[in-house]
C-alpha cells in the first residue's frame, strides 16, 4: 500500500489544528475570568490513575459505537440526530428480554444484542420511511422520535419494571448471573475492569470499515453521498440507499448501551446514561467518519470528561469548563476541515497544472 506523506499530513492537520485552537480559546477564557490557566491544564494533562483510565476506556467504548452509528448517516450526507432515542428504546427492549433469561449465558447476551439491533433499526426505520415517502427531513423526524422514545420507555418501566427495595426509581428485571460480563483486567493496578464488550466496539469498527471500503454497497453509499445525480445516473437506487443507511445507523445505535448494560448496570433504569447519541455526533465529526479517527476522538472526548473530575478540588474551577473545550474543538474542527480541504484542492490543481505543462513541453520538443 502506497502512503502519500502529503495526504497523511493534511489528514492530521485538521484535528491537530482544532485541538490547538480549542487550547488557545480555553486559555483565553480562563485568563479572562481570573482562573489559574497553568493549574487547569496541569490537572487535565496529568497522567490519569488506573481507575480513571479504565473509566476513560469504558466511556470511549460507548462513544465509539454511537459515533459509528452517526458516521453511517454522514456517509450519505444524512444527519441522524436520533441515535440517542434509538439506543434508549433499544437498550430498554434488550434489557427487558435479557431479564427473562430465556436462553443460557452467552446465548442470552447474543439474543439481547440482536433484539437491540432490531429495535434500533426499526425505530430509525420510521424516520427513513418518512424521508423516502414524504420527504420529511431526518433531522426533524429523529428529534421528534427522541422525545417519543423517552415517553415510551418511561411508560414501559411503569408497566413492566420493578422498584428495588430502598429505591425510588424503577428498573427492568436484572439479568441472570450467567449473562453478566465481569470485564477484562486490561489496566494494571486498576480496581475496576474494562468492559468485555469493548470487543463489540472493535467488531463494529472493523465491519464498518470493511463494508464502506470493500463492498459494492459501501461504494454505492459513498457515491450516493457524494452526488445524488451521479449516483442515479450510474444506476444506484437513491431512495433505497437512504432507507438502508438510516436503518443501518439505527441498528448500530441499538448496540450503544450494551457494553455498560452487560458489564455494569445489569438492568435498565431511570439512571441509564443519556446524551450518548449527541456525543457521538461530535466524535464522528472530530474523527472524520474514519474508524481509526473515531477511536482517537472517542478517547479524547472521554479523557476530557473524566479528567475534569479533579478541576473543582485541585484548581477551584468548575468541571463545566470541559464543555467549553469540547465546544471549541467542534467549532474549530469544522473550520479546520474546510481550510484543509481548500488547501488540498489547490495543491491538487497545482500538481495537475505542472503535469500538463510538463507534457506540453515534452510533446512540443523537437524529435
Amino acid at each position: 500500500m502506497n502512503l502519500n506523506p502529503r495526504r497523511i499530513a493534511l489528514t492530521l492537520a485538521a484535528p491537530v489544528l482544532a485541538i490547538a485552537v480549542a487550547f488557545v480559546i480555553t486559555s483565553l477564557v480562563l485568563a479572562a475570568v481570573g482562573d489559574p490557566v497553568g493549574t487547569v491544564w496541569k490537572v487535565l494533562l496529568d497522567e490519569p490513575r488506573p481507575r480513571t483510565l479504565v473509566n476513560i476506556v469504558n466511556s470511549a467504548t460507548t462513544y465509539y459505537i454511537a459515533a459509528v452509528a452517526v458516521a453511517i448517516g454522514f456517509k450519505m450526507k444524512l444527519f441522524n440526530i436520533g441515535v440517542d432515542g434509538q439506543y434508549r428504546i433499544a437498550s430498554f427492549g434488550a434489557a427487558l428480554v435479557a431479564g427473562y433469561g430465556w436462553l443460557p449465558g452467552p446465548l442470552n447476551i447474543i439474543f439481547a444484542m440482536l433484539v437491540a439491533m432490531l429495535i434500533g433499526g426499526a425505530w430509525a426505520g420510521i424516520a427513513a420511511w418518512l424521508k423516502v415517502t414524504r420527504g420529511v427531513s431526518e433531522v426533524i423526524s429523529t428529534i421528534m422520535l427522541n422525545t417519543i422514545s423517552a415517553g415510551l420507555v418511561g411508560w414501559g418501566l411503569r408497566s413492566w419494571g420493578q422498584r428495588p427495595e430502598g429505591s425510588n426509581s424503577r428498573t427492568t428485571t436484572p439479568i441472570p448471573e450467567g449473562s453478566r460480563l465481569e470485564g477484562i483486567a486490561l489496566i494494571p493496578d486498576a480496581p475496576n475492569r474494562v468492559y468485555t464488550l469493548i470487543l463489540l466496539a472493535l467488531l463494529v469498527g472493523v465491519a464498518y470499515w470493511f463494508i464502506i471500503n470493500k463492498t459494492r454497497f459501501g461504494f454505492d453509499l459513498r457515491a450516493a453521498g457524494a452526488s445524488e445525480t451521479a449516483a442515479v445516473a450510474s444506476g444506484v437506487d437513491y431512495k433505497r440507499m437512504i432507507f438502508i443507511s438510516i436503518v443501518a445507523s439505527g441498528a448500530v445505535a441499538g448496540l450503544v448501551g450494551m457494553p455498560a448494560f452487560f458489564g455494569l448496570d445489569h438492568a435498565y433504569g431511570m439512571n441509564f446514561q443519556e446524551g450518548v447519541g449527541f456525543v457521538g455526533i461530535g466524535v464522528a465529526l472530530l474523527g472524520r467518519n474514519h474508524p481509526v479517527g473515531i477511536a482517537a476522538a472517542a478517547l479524547l472526548w472521554s479523557w476530557l470528561e473524566k479528567s475534569s473530575d479533579g478541576l473543582q478540588l485541585q484548581a477551584g474551577v468548575s468541571p463545566a469548563l470541559v464543555y467549553i473545550i469540547q465546544g471549541s474543538i467542534l467549532l474549530a474542527v469544522v473550520v479546520a476541515y474546510e481550510v484543509v480541504a481548500r488547501i488540498e484542492k489547490r495543491l491538487e490543481q497545482s500538481q495537475v497544472s505542472r503535469q500538463l505543462q510538463a507534457r506540453e513541453a515534452t510533446e512540443g520538443a523537437p524529435a
